[in-house]
């Protein structure tokens, strides 16, 4: 696979820790790192991710500043888009640090919260 397949991301040495958290400290991130986590590559269809409470536009905003931080990597197939977690990458950079998210993170996505309904 040849580089300009690939959206633009920081190089590893490039991927700083601050970001990283930053782009982490949100809930539907942290859902998408979920999702990320178990190696393959997946379709940016918010469907596919449990993410169709979600606007397409807003997934793919989240997803790009997950990119934009180092924690994934896009790969274009013609109109197509695939996401895969940089963990060899991270794991190089910050030993640990995926597995203690992974660990602490709940089992499944939070839904969205709906109004109070008093009884």
């Amino acid at each position: 696979m040849t580089e300009d397949e690939r959206l633009p991301q920081p190089t590893t040495a490039d991927i700083d820790l601050v970001t990283v958290l930053h782009a982490l400290g949100d809930p539907v991130r942290m859902t998408l790192l979920l999702s990320y986590a178990d190696g393959a590559e997946h379709s940016c269809a918010p469907r596919d991710l449990g993410l169709d409470h979600l606007h397409k536009s807003t997934v793919s905003h989240h997803m790009r500043v997950l990119r934009e931080a180092g924690v994934t990597t896009t790969r274009v197939a013609g109109r197509n888009r695939f996401v895969s977690l940089r963990r060899t990458d991270l794991d190089a950079r910050f030993p640990g640090l995926l597995d203690a998210l992974l660990t602490g993170a709940p089992a499944a996505p939070a839904a969205p919260a709906g109004p109070a309904v008093s009884g």
